[in-house]
Order: structure tokens, then sequence, then C-alpha cells
């Protein structure tokens, strides 16, 4: 029997957990405010549900969903409105960053990364989810999350490492 949850452990569970459901909200949004939106819609689902505050994964994964649900309705509106009138707005995705040259070579080699592995490596080393969580996430077994993790590592390596 599951027990009571209270308001509070709601509020808790959400402003621990909300920093690193935004990042990883972020790898399909075009705006800080839109992975907000889609933090907080997916949130509201997994509380709606009564899910346990423990299952992290399924959390990760609510997140993904409301995420992925936003930009197929994106792409629908996109395409919609693109028949509608054949003027095209420019789009600018907002610009990372980082405060040092450092951080800038690492998100540079991180969006090098194929997509697979860059969703693993962040969910692993920004998120700290474990490869079962990153497995129920991402909907893949454990060993494959972890292979995509160790081919990000060496592509990583590889684009970061000085030629000799």
């Amino acid at each position: 029997m599951e027990s009571f949850v209270s308001h509070e452990d709601w509020k808790t569970c959400f402003a621990q957990l909300a920093p690193a459901l935004l990042l990883f909200a972020r790898r399909w949004t075009h705006s800080r405010a839109d992975a907000e939106d889609v933090v907080q819609e997916a949130f509201v689902r997994f509380w709606r549900r009564q899910h346990s505050l423990e299952n992290r994964g399924l959390l990760y994964a609510t997140v993904r969903s409301t995420a992925l649900d936003r930009l197929r309705s994106d792409q629908r509106r996109a395409r919609r409105e693109a028949a509608a009138s054949l003027e095209s707005a420019d789009h600018c995705e907002p610009i990372f960053a980082p405060e040092d040259e450092g951080q800038q070579l690492l998100a540079a080699a991180v969006e090098r990364l194929p997509n697979e592995q860059r969703e693993v490596v962040v969910l692993k080393i920004w998120n700290e989810l474990t490869f079962a969580e990153i497995a129920g996430v991402l909907e893949i077994s454990q060993n494959t999350a972890a292979s995509r993790y160790r081919y990000a590592l060496s592509t990583l390596k590889k684009i970061l490492q000085p030629h000799e």
C-alpha cells in the first residue's frame, strides 16, 4: 500500500528535481521558457497519476514524452503556418554561452555527438541517473544505455584530445 504524499513533499520534490529536469527538457525545446513549460506540464501529469516520488526514471520519461508531444505539436503548427503563408520567419536558437573556454569546448563537443549518445550523456552526467533509469526514460535496454555512454565518452575523448 502506498503511503500518502503531502503537498509539501511534492513541492520539495519539484524544487529539488526541477533544475535537472529543465536541463533534460532543453534537448527538445527552443527556449528556456518552453523547457520550463514542459517540465511543469510533465510534473503535473506525474502528480495527477500519483506516481511514487521515488521513481525518478518514470518522471524523466514523463518529461521526455511531454517534450516530444510538444515538439510534434509545434511541428504540425509550423507546417500549417507555412502552408498558409509562403513567408518564412527566421528562427534563431538561443546561444549557449558557457563561462570559460573549457566549458565552450565541452559544450561544442557534446553537441557533435549523435543525438542518441548525447541524450545518455546528459542523463548520466548532468542528471545523475543510473543506467537502469536511463533505460526506462529512453525505452532502451540498460546495456544499450551503457554502450551509448561508452561510445559517447570515446568520441568526446577523440574530439577533445589534442592531436599528437
